[in-house]
This record gives C-alpha cells, structure tokens and sequence, in this order.
C-alpha cells in the first residue's frame, strides 16, 4: 500500500474479515482427520482381533 501525506489508516480489516471464511474450512479439515485416524486405528484393532494366532506370530516375531 502506497502512504499518502495527509491521509491516516486507522485500520486494516482484512486479516478480522479473512478468519470467518477460513476457520469453518479449517475446523473441517480437522474433523476429517480425527475421523480418519479414528476409524484407521479400530481397523487395525479389529483385525488384530480377528487374525489366527499363527498368522500374529508370523508377523510379530
């Protein structure tokens, strides 16, 4: 931005008018990402669960 003589920026809004677009956005991303790492981390429970006790074995030595 250009300073003027004579002129007096009082404020500068465009960061307060940018967090309302971007923080719904961002809060989403977040949602998505627990869901995820919440729903890998049952998987991998379940199937430790449901595995032969040879087949852990094998995999774990």
């Amino acid at each position: 931005m250009i300073r003027q003589d004579g002129v007096d920026i009082l404020a500068d809004h465009s960061l307060l008018l940018a967090i309302p677009a971007f923080l719904p956005a961002i809060a989403l991303v977040g949602l998505v990402l627990f869901i995820a790492m919440r729903d890998r981390h049952a998987e991998k429970r379940e199937n430790a669960d449901t595995e032969p006790p040879s087949a852990q074995t094998e995999e774990n030595p």
